[in-house]
């Protein structure tokens, strides 16, 4: 599947070479005995130069024949090639180039007016495969390393002049036509561009090719609301060696972990359990149970439904207040829910609505509950860190090491507001006043996590990543609103972290999460409160840049399409 070269088989000073792109390591991928590299060595470049010769000359008549069956390329000097080796053997190359002007500017005239906006163009050439290569993983292992380099180089846009032999290939993988044919009647090619959201498609055509699917070059984007990605200060922690729980050092690392989640959030107290968001929550419905007076949930949305379910297993007495999935709850209908609960009672609702993006009032229920007398307990597992979370007046509140907090998962939160007693009639391990009791350490701890949630606090400014999380929330909404979906949570009553997708006409989230999956875009779609409402999610909480973003939204467009 050649593609083709420009003349001059004269060979350049390989003091020139120095000009040549950079690449970040040789060996990019390994499998099933073959090898994709940076060609580098004496050897592999006169290889390039001979595959050149059979490739462009004798199979394809681009070039005039020469004795010493050898053609290098005008461009040898500042091109980056990228080879797939048999054991010792070059059976696969193709060459970037991003200097201007291209081989096409001399081909083409007023080339620039045929390409579309793009930042960065890199000219792909020479792209061949020995014969008894083809239709095995050797061109996928090229493609997948050139997206990498593309990431590393900051491509954009890559053109080829592609051998008409090999159109519906180019074709299926992404390139789209432009311009004339060029060459002659015996080579002729047709120039051709792809752009970097359809580049991201490629990923999923490479995975039917011969070959499997493409290796570990590229990296998956998670978009998802968790696991967030964490990052390499993080990692060490985890891996470090782990404490005793008993240790001195366990205690004064549980204590520094604890005195920070307070500032972060104003509260008096919390704990922190080995276990998930929802184990806090249940620690929550638990102590509730101690208390014998009735209540109210707050319930707009999946995760307001699931601390209901929590309440209702703890055999809990209240009633519930509902406002439509993706909707704010009508403040008078609020005041006068509250208003209508007996002093002492208990109040319970979910600060960001994860499901669909909601971020409902905190400071409004505060508010109402100091108003009347009530106990206000906050499920704020996706708002602490992502958004300001004001807990020092909530009777309990719950967090995780996750998600806006940037550690791993694992550990369960529970903030509150009193000095709390041990309880004899609930399981030990919900029971918050036995951890306090314990000085937070009443059975075996997870010092790794805990690390790792440290550094996860001690790196970050929280005002500064909330307003870089508002930032990219308002320029992902701008770019989403000629894309085929309906972004469910009204921008005043959104949190910045979520935005849920509600496809147009026939659009399948399913579908569409699974083509943006195989396109290296993870999204949460697999939820089946998501799946069974045909919604999709894209989580910010990593902080992805707005390239990533860019292209994200071009592959919306594209998965729409064909889903």
């Amino acid at each position: 599947m050649p593609s083709p070269t420009a003349a001059l088989p004269s060979a350049p000073d390989e003091s020139a070479r120095k000009t040549r792109l950079s690449a970040p390591g040789s060996v990019l991928e390994t499998v099933a005995g073959l090898v994709c590299k940076v060609a580098e060595t004496p050897d592999e470049m006169e290889q390039i130069h001979r595959f050149n010769y059979r490739t462009f000359v004798e199979e394809i008549p681009q070039h005039t024949p020469n004795s010493e069956r050898r053609l290098v390329d005008r461009f040898h000097s500042e091109n980056l090639y990228l080879i797939v080796k048999h054991e010792s053997r070059v059976v696969g190359m193709l060459a970037l180039r991003d200097r201007r002007p291209f081989s096409m500017d001399a081909k083409i005239p007023d080339f620039d007016r045929y390409l579309p906006p793009h930042q960065k163009a890199v000219e792909v050439r020479l792209l061949a495969v020995e014969h008894s290569f083809r239709g095995g993983a050797t061109f996928r292992m090229m493609m997948d390393a050139g997206f990498a380099l593309a990431q590393e180089h900051g491509w954009d846009l890559a053109v080829i002049s592609a051998t008409v032999r090999q159109l519906k290939l180019y074709r299926h993988i992404g390139f789209e036509p432009f311009g004339a044919l060029v060459g002659t009647e015996e080579a002729q090619f047709q120039p051709m561009y792809l752009r970097a959201a359809r580049a991201r498609l490629l990923r999923a055509h490479l995975a039917k090719l011969p070959g499997g699917a493409p290796g570990r070059l590229l990296t998956q984007v998670s978009l998802i609301p968790g696991p967030v990605p964490v990052s390499k200060r993080v990692q060490e922690a985890m891996s470090a060696a782990p404490l005793w729980h008993r240790s001195e050092a366990f205690q004064s690392l549980l204590a520094a972990v604890r005195d920070k989640l307070c500032q972060l959030t104003g509260a008096h107290h919390c704990q922190i359990a080995p276990g998930s968001g929802t184990l806090a929550n249940d620690m929550v419905a638990w102590h509730l149970r101690t208390l014998l007076r009735p209540g109210m949930i707050l319930v707009n949305g999946e995760f307001g439904e699931r601390i209901a379910a929590q309440a209702r297993r703890a055999g809990l007495d209240f009633h519930m207040t509902a406002a439509e999935w993706g909707q704010p709850f009508d403040p008078d209908e609020t005041r006068r829910a509250f208003a209508g609960l007996p002093a002492g009672s208990w109040v319970w609702g979910v600060q960001h609505e994860t499901s669909t993006g909601i971020l409902n009032p905190l400071a409004a229920w505060q508010a109402l509950a100091d108003e009347h007398g009530l106990l206000l307990c906050v499920d704020a597992i996706s708002a602490i860190g992502n958004v300001p979370s004001a807990l020092n007046g909530a009777y309990l509140a719950t967090a995780t090491s996750g998600k806006g907090l940037r550690g791993y998962p694992g550990l369960g939160i529970v903030f509150h507001r009193e000095d709390l007693p041990a309880a004899r009639d609930i399981p030990a391990y919900l029971d918050i006043g036995g951890w306090a009791a314990n000085e937070g350490i009443p059975f075996t701890h997870s010092s790794n996590l805990l690390a790792a949630l440290a550094a996860a606090l001690d790196e970050q400014d929280f005002p500064e990543r909330g307003a870089r999380l508002a930032f990219l929330h308002r320029w992902l909404r701008k770019l989403l609103r000629e894309a085929p979906f309906t972004v469910l949570a009204a921008e005043a009553h959104a949190c910045p972290a979520i935005v849920t997708l509600v496809p147009h006409a026939d659009g399948n989230a399913w579908q569409i999460g699974e083509r943006l999956e195989k396109a290296g875009f993870l999204l949460n779609y697999r939820s089946a409160y998501l799946r069974s409402r045909n919604w999709l999610q894209i989580s910010l909480m990593g902080l992805p840049g707005r390239e990533t973003l860019l292209q994200l939204t071009g592959l919306l467009h594209e998965a729409h399409m064909h889903a």
